[in-house]
């Protein structure tokens, strides 16, 4: 009931925007890169599934704790399907089914599915992790950086600074210019990458926040160092 109930709402919150996105040919660019692996910051995520044109198949990658289950029934509500498992450090990662997760995105992918999920290093906000890397380079499709924001919006306390969004107001959509990671990188050509797609979220959040009238806060993620595969 909640999950379905969240769904609803979140419909009803998207309708009443008035929506910007940058690049304005998003679709276009977007559309002749697919299957593609898009990534957001934790908290920026809950506006992401009504990005998916009906004709395309989409999974999110969504940790199997019990307060997710609420997200990822809510993700299923609005057309979109899951991969349960996340990230942790040390030997949590297989508890938490991140190895598995893992394979069964770059399986999808190869199927020609498109994954997303969120790229922080497991409960540390705006750091972006090796979990989304890992899966471009072992899949050779190109991670697209996205940041939503809202102009009507409330934070929540939590590690992610979610953002519980709010209708009737302005929502502004900015994507970066995307992260190809070689099939043979290396440890230095990963994070590299890392450090890459960090940038381009910062941007592509700061802009988005910009959009919307707000400037953006400094982040907690510049020169950060890696982290664990994640989700």
């Amino acid at each position: 009931m909640l999950g379905r109930s969240m769904a609803g709402y979140l419909r009803f919150v998207w309708r009443t925007q008035r929506v910007v996105m940058e690049p304005a040919n998003l679709y276009d660019l977007a559309d002749a890169q697919l299957p593609m692996i898009l990534t957001f910051w934790h908290g920026q995520h809950f506006l992401t599934p009504f990005l998916v044109k009906p004709y395309h198949r989409a999974r999110v990658m969504i940790s199997r704790s019990a307060d997710a289950d609420v997200n990822a029934i809510a993700a299923e509500a609005l057309g979109i399907g899951t991969v349960r498992g996340s990230g942790a450090q040390g030997r949590d990662f297989r508890v938490k089914g991140g190895f598995n997760a893992t394979l069964e995105m770059i399986r999808h992918l190869s199927e020609g599915t498109n994954v997303a999920m969120t790229a922080d290093v497991p409960k540390i906000s705006r750091i972006a992790g090796l979990g989304v890397i890992t899966i471009a380079k072992h899949s050779g499709r190109p991670i697209y950086p996205v940041a939503i924001a809202t102009s009507r919006r409330i934070l929540a306390k939590s590690w992610d600074r979610a953002a519980i969004h709010l209708p009737f107001g302005r929502a502004a959509v900015v994507a970066g210019d995307g992260v190809l990671v070689p099939a043979d990188a290396g440890p230095q050509e990963l994070e590299a990458a890392r450090r890459e797609l960090q940038r381009q979220l910062e941007e592509a959040t700061a802009r988005a926040e910009a959009l919307v009238g707000r400037p953006a806060p400094a982040s907690a993620g510049r020169d950060a160092g890696a982290g664990t595969p994640n989700g």
